[in-house]
């Protein structure tokens, strides 16, 4: 769904309740079940699905490619790993977006991954040159944004629009932001780079939805959000009270 918050700007609605909200506790839709919660969400006009995880398996890729036959207007993303063999799994779907996952916090990278930075640049630019090279839109995920350096996230901004990235998605993997931080985060990256910034909150503190509008204030255009806030922990950004609460503050600010 896109919101139309000025004459020349819109907020576009990318809902991952195929993805990062059937990581619920107790959450497993079948293969139906997803189409149909897809349909949905394509009727309903919004931007962007994104539909699920093709390195998962067959099933999960049979699923993604039911969605694409049925859509007529979203369009549908994949999820993937920062590596080939992830991105071989989302090209035999065919999506409009593949999005590429990226560790860019000290604790990802050094303790979890045990890898270094230049580990890090390197695939990224290769997942990122073999993804285009195939001819696909490529979006980039920050993962763990919130806890890296704002700094390193503007270089990885740099390296990435270089190749042709338009986007990347700001996450806040462990649900730590407050309106505040997220306001300097956003504003001193666009300010850096003129890069897309798609925001991405979980709701450990109830802050899913304000970090998502502060995150618009602040100069994002793409909010990821999931039916009910269903989600990993506390959940995501739950779509239908952002988009109450969003096209609210919008007439608000029209009516200013």
């Amino acid at each position: 769904m896109i919101l139309e918050p000025k004459i020349d700007d819109c907020i576009y609605i990318v809902d991952t309740t195929l993805r990062d909200g059937e990581q619920s506790a107790g959450k497993a839709f079948s293969i139906d079940e997803k189409v149909d919660i897809a349909k949905y969400m394509d009727e309903n006009n919004i931007y962007q699905i994104e539909a699920g995880i093709p390195a998962m398996g067959d099933l999960e890729k049979e699923c993604i490619k039911r969605i694409l036959d049925i859509r007529k207007k979203s369009l549908i993303s994949t999820w993937n790993r920062m590596n080939k063999d992830d991105i071989l799994h989302s090209i035999e779907c065919n999506p409009d977006i593949i999005h590429i996952s990226v560790p860019t916090s000290d604790i990802q990278i050094y303790s979890n991954l045990k890898k270094d930075k230049n580990w890090i640049e390197k695939n990224l630019k290769e997942s990122v040159f073999f993804a285009k090279n195939k001819g696909y839109e490529v979006t980039i995920g920050f993962e763990d944004a919130s806890r890296a350096d704002i700094n390193y996230l503007i270089e990885l901004c740099k390296i990435v629009k270089k190749m042709d990235v338009r986007r990347i998605r700001y996450a806040d993997t462990v649900g730590i932001l407050t309106p505040s931080t997220v306001k300097k985060a956003i504003e001193t990256i666009i300010s850096a780079t003129g890069i897309e910034i798609e925001m991405h909150a979980h709701n450990d503190f109830g802050m899913a939805i304000p970090l998502s509008l502060e995150a618009v204030k602040s100069g994002a255009k793409y909010v990821d959000c999931t039916l009910d806030g269903i989600g990993e922990r506390a959940g995501n950004c739950n779509l239908q009270e952002f988009l109450r609460i969003s096209d609210a503050f919008l007439q608000k600010n029209k009516s200013n």
